[in-house]
């Protein structure tokens, strides 16, 4: 497949919401209306579709989980590591470094990347992935600046319990299990059920594309420019790389299984990154910079990923 035809489409519909924010063309209530369809009803319609009806490469759930969160511990222990170091911040400072060297913007870009360059049978491992994505690194950083911080009478089982009951309310999620589940069943779809999920999927990763333009416009290109540097070339160069290392080299994944666990390690930081550094209010203008910039850069990089990715043919 051409890589152009994959990414080209993919960006310029980002670049059209950017452009429908900054012109005013859509108010600020369409703009929140575009994101929670696309998260809440589109996108998880794709979802549920793709899984009941794809045939999914054969692949061991542990191995792909090894092989995409061992890349985001390594990389995150890298990040730790240069921060304190190199950028010489706070401990806690750090972990939002880390956190922004991690969570990429799987949800908005890489699912429509994934199924674009490599179809419905990318849908097993994408969902994966996104299954433990948002609670396990949520948890990770919360647990991490929990402990630097060492407050008195925080409960870590209350924090636990917390992200289990948002996760268990996430449209995403719930679209993923409930897709798992009626596979489970063989009951395949109803046709008319099948057309109208169908029609949904269909609105799912352009709606979540002009989301993303359309939420560019919040973030500006500022902030300690060393430290914008670093979570980029973190998230957008050495988390793939690892991954790369551990999903083939190492672990001996299947080639399709690989390649969407590279191309969401390769993801840039999203907006979940950004939210993650507001609530502690640390790195909250690097880490706003590393969203914009991490995804102009990847209009760059994610092509040139994806050309080395499709040069072996998928089993």
């Amino acid at each position: 497949m051409n890589v152009l035809a994959i990414v080209a489409p993919t960006f310029g519909l980002i670049a059209v919401g950017y452009a429908a924010a900054v012109s005013g063309l859509v108010s600020e209530g369409a703009q929140k209306g575009i994101s929670e369809f696309a998260f809440s009803i589109a996108i998880p319609a794709l979802l549920f579709r793709t899984i009941v009806i794809s045939q999914f490469p054969a692949m061991n759930p542990l191995l792909a989980w090894g092989a995409y969160y061992g890349a985001v511990a390594l990389t995150w222990i890298a990040a730790l590591a240069l921060s304190a170091r190199l950028l010489r911040v706070t401990p806690a400072a750090g972990v939002v470094a880390a956190t922004s060297a991690v969570y990429g913007n799987i949800a908005m870009l890489g699912i429509p990347l994934a199924l674009t360059a490599f179809g419905p049978k990318a849908a097993g491992p994408m969902a994966l992935i996104l299954a433990i994505n948002t609670p396990l690194l949520w948890l990770s950083g919360t647990l991490q600046i929990a402990w630097i911080e060492r407050k008195d009478g925080a409960s870590i089982w209350a924090l636990v319990l917390r992200l289990l009951l948002d996760l268990l309310r996430n449209p995403i999620i719930i679209a993923i299990a409930a897709g798992f589940f009626w596979r489970m069943t063989g009951a395949g779809l109803n046709s008319l059920v099948d057309r109208t999920c169908e029609q949904l999927a269909q609105a799912g990763s352009p709606a979540a594309l002009i989301a993303l333009g359309v939420g560019l416009m919040r973030f500006e290109l500022r902030g300690e420019a060393l430290s914008l540097a670093v979570m980029c070339f973190l998230k957008l160069i050495i988390m793939p790389l690892v991954a790369w290392t551990l999903a083939f080299p190492v672990l001996h994944l299947p080639p399709l299984v690989g390649d969407v666990i590279v191309l969401f390690a390769a993801m840039p930081a999203g907006a979940n990154a950004y939210l993650f550094a507001t609530q502690y209010k640390l790195l909250a203008n690097s880490t706003s910079a590393a969203v914009a910039l991490g995804t102009l850069l990847s209009a760059v990089t994610l092509p040139l990923l994806i050309t080395i990715l499709l040069m072996n043919p998928l089993e």
